[in-house]
């Protein structure tokens, strides 16, 4: 595809950021850094919340199976509950909620009302074994832990030592089927207390946009999840940093920005929140919520027949997540429904997947977001024709982004590859109670080091290359797993893929390849058929030596990122099992 863009990257951002616009850009010190920030964000998630309700009011914010509530409605049992947090649990600024739970309704009543008293909302993982998770929420230390039914079975063999190392003074479980011992019901709680909780108000402590706000967890796939501690401003950045992509294409395209009080006045649509609302991924739903006023259907998981269903029942404008979720939507009976948008995030989206996605979806403009936990979600956007022109980019630092390819500390020129560090207002405070791990990735002048590898064109574009721990690196020669990975996804049979490294005492590794294959095509997809086109499309040093084939699916992480730690061991199994007889592809360079 080719196309000329009716306006330049410097005019789109112009008007972008103009005066007056939800994106007018600033220059400040904070915590002494000199940074560009939004210039009218909202100061305080609390600020952000009520403004959202006097906006909406009436209109439908939430819907989570048959139950369908208002912003109003939401706002009012946000307010009950952060009285009863305050006058029955003691919760105070700065205080730690821990909610551990799959998505329901109550995870954004909690959420809201947490920051109404300026406490700290901690959001565990809740796919987590017993281990880790109990170390998250001894970790962060919170007041009240509240967790779903399915965690609450989890944690009861071990509640009583958690609560004490912890200093807990209650666990409530949502939507209880029983109520281990140690734990109460949340509804039960809610429901029981009769004292005011209006007062709150008259007790609203003063909040600043540098207290502190969230705390979220890595996806620990290399040791225990560490706890990202973001302030106020760090996390409200997302909230205009994750339309920035879409604004950019329509003013690209000639267009010019929206009217809020025209938007005010459109029907509402919806959205599908289908990823994680503990994971940065689901954070990022907030802003396209509040943006436009869309109402979140709330997905309690993912799976496509459901969503597929939802999303044609309720006439559903916008849906997405990570790669592998798009995936299913494609490979759904939603092909040829009229989505406005669909948007990528989470882990690198195969090329091919955006082209594969216009055909599917030819009315929806196409978004990916690059971003971490550490940076609150999104720092680089793209969307629309710049992504269908650039398909393996993951688009431009926000307004108050930067970013730089670095190499032993030294920046390098655009065309040049080497890790990806980010800086902005969005870059998080730090990880929670971890000094040691902070400052092996943050620079004294607020400096992220993502441990991704990348690199800039000319005009600014950013092109991730790679993991640095993922790369393979055969006879001297650096291979991005990536480049491996999109290679063997044209073939529209594979899932997912896997391009790993095998030990190998002649070169250092060899390249591998593990895919797991689509349903439709279990027992079709052969070996050698994937070979064939690695050799049709990879250098020979890049030809993995073997490609296991699975019918089931990847492990993932809660981010839809593929856990490689099982599969790198599965393979060299296998390698060891075959003894290295896949002569073709023999250890020489």
């Amino acid at each position: 595809m080719s196309w000329t863009p009716k306006r330049s990257l410097d005019e789109a951002e112009d008007i972008l950021c103009g005066p007056g616009c939800p994106h007018e850009v600033e220059t400040r010190l904070i915590d002494g850094k000199l940074l560009k920030i939004y210039k009218n964000l909202a100061p305080t998630l609390r600020d952000f919340w009520v403004s959202a309700v006097e906006k909406n009011g009436d209109k439908t914010y939430i819907v989570f199976g048959s139950e369908r509530l208002t912003y109003r409605q939401v706002f009012d049992r946000s307010v009950r509950t952060a009285g009863i947090f305050y006058t029955v649990y003691g919760i105070r600024k700065g205080d730690r909620v821990a909610v551990c739970s799959r998505n329901v309704s109550e995870y954004l009543i909690i959420f809201w009302a947490t920051h109404l008293l300026g406490a700290v909302p901690a959001l565990v993982n809740a796919w987590l074994p017993l281990e880790p998770l109990t170390f998250c929420i001894v970790h962060t230390q919170p007041r009240l832990l509240i967790v779903d039914a399915e965690r609450a079975e989890v944690l009861a063999p071990a509640v009583d030592k958690t609560c004490a190392e912890a200093g807990i003074a209650a666990v409530l479980v949502l939507h209880p089927k029983r109520i281990p011992r140690g734990m109460e019901s949340y509804h039960t709680a809610i429901d029981k207390y009769d004292g005011s909780y209006k007062d709150i108000f008259k007790d609203y402590p003063t909040i600043s946009p540098e207290d502190n706000a969230v705390i979220m967890f890595t996806s620990g796939t290399t040791g225990l999840p560490k706890g990202v501690l973001s302030t106020q401003r760090q996390f409200l950045t997302n909230t205009l940093n994750t339309i920035v992509g879409g604004r950019r294409a329509l003013l690209r395209r000639g267009g010019s920005l929206p009217d809020p009080a025209a938007l005010a006045q459109e029907p509402q649509k919806g959205a599908l929140i289908s990823v994680p609302l503990f994971h940065v991924s689901g954070t990022t739903s907030y802003s396209v919520i509040f943006s436009f006023s869309y109402i979140s259907f709330i997905s309690p998981g993912f799976l496509k027949k459901a969503s597929a269903r939802l999303i044609k029942e309720e006439n559903v404008s916008v849906a997405g997540g990570v790669p592998a979720m798009v995936s299913d939507l494609m490979d759904s009976s939603l092909v040829g429904y009229p989505l406005d948008g669909l948007f990528f995030g989470g882990s690198p989206a195969p090329e091919i997947l955006s082209s594969r996605a216009r055909e599917v979806f030819p009315e929806a403009e196409l978004s990916q977001g690059y971003g971490l936990t550490e940076t609150n979600s999104i720092s680089v956007a793209i969307a629309g024709e710049d992504y269908m022109t650039r398909p393996g980019s993951t688009g431009l630092p926000s307004p108050v982004n930067e970013v730089a390819i670095v190499d032993n500390g030294i920046k390098l020129p655009r065309g040049q590859t080497g890790e990806v560090w980010l800086r902005g207002p969005n870059v998080m405070k730090g990880y929670w109670r971890d000094p040691v791990a902070t400052n092996s990735v943050l620079t004294t002048d607020g400096w992220l080091k993502s441990g991704d590898l990348g690199v800039q064109d000319e005009e600014g574009f950013l092109y991730i290359k790679d993991r640095i721990k993922d790369i393979i690196i055969r006879g001297g020669e650096s291979i991005s797993s990536i480049s491996i990975e999109n290679a063997l996804y044209n073939d529209s049979r594979i899932a997912e893929v896997a391009a790993i490294g095998l030990p190998d005492t002649r070169l250092g590794e060899l390249v591998a390849a593990v895919v797991s294959v689509k349903p439709a095509f279990k027992s079709k997809v052969m070996e050698e058929q994937l070979l064939a086109l690695a050799r049709k499309t990879l250098p020979r040093f890049a030809i993995p030596v073997m490609i296991l084939v699975l019918e089931t699916p990847f492990e993932l992480t809660p981010s839809g990122k593929i856990v490689k730690g099982n599969l790198r061991g599965l393979a060299q199994r296998e390698w060891e099992k075959r003894n290295g007889l896949a002569t073709w592809a023999q250890s020489r360079l």
